[in-house]
């Protein structure tokens, strides 16, 4: 997730970026398998958040805190945590809005 994050922490907070950060999620997901229903988690919170904007005005304020709050999200994930912690940010990510 470091990797993710490093990227993500490198790129504008447009749309453009939410979906290369789903395709990026979708490999991560693929080429290690204890990471897909994690990766899943992510890739539909993003989902949902493309598909609520898509092709409609995105105002600064809302992209620029969905933005923050997902990286906040990845900043917090623990890919190499014990069992319960990694529960925890499954959890996390389960109930995480990007917007409001």
């Amino acid at each position: 997730m470091n990797d993710l994050h490093t990227w993500l922490s490198q790129q504008h907070h447009g749309l453009r970026t939410f979906r290369i950060f789903q395709q990026k999620l979708e490999t991560l997901g693929r080429d290690d398998p204890a990471q897909r229903g994690l990766c899943r988690l992510l890739s539909g919170l993003v989902g949902n958040y493309v598909e609520a904007f898509d092709e409609a005005p995105l105002p600064v304020e809302i992209a620029d805190g969905a933005y923050h709050r997902l990286l906040a999200l990845v900043a917090s994930i623990d890919l190499n945590a014990d069992a319960g912690r990694r529960l925890q940010d499954i959890n996390r990510v389960a109930e995480s809005r990007l917007w409001q």
